[in-house]
């Protein structure tokens, strides 16, 4: 999946307001294809703006990974040896 760029977001919001306000003239004009169509560009645009919010809430949470524990993880293998 192609993320937007975040650094893009005031740009898709100015589209996604764009697009309310042709969507009213739409509607007040009685083209009601081209509110359908509209209404499609608009479902885009806000979903782009949840992807990009998705994006930096990600990246900016930190995840606690926790300590490792020492005991188990040291690698070591226990040995016999063969009697002679």
């Amino acid at each position: 999946m192609h993320w937007p760029d975040p650094d893009q977001r005031s740009r898709i919001e100015e589209i996604r307001d764009n697009l309310i306000a042709r969507i009213a003239e739409a509607e007040r004009e009685g083209w009601l294809g081209e509110v359908e169509g509209l209404q499609a560009s608009l479902a885009g645009a806000n979903d782009k703006l949840a992807q990009i919010d998705a994006l930096v809430n990600r990246r900016s949470t930190a995840v606690e990974l926790g300590m490792p524990g020492f005991g188990q993880s040291t690698g070591t293998v226990e040995t016999t040896k063969p009697a002679s």
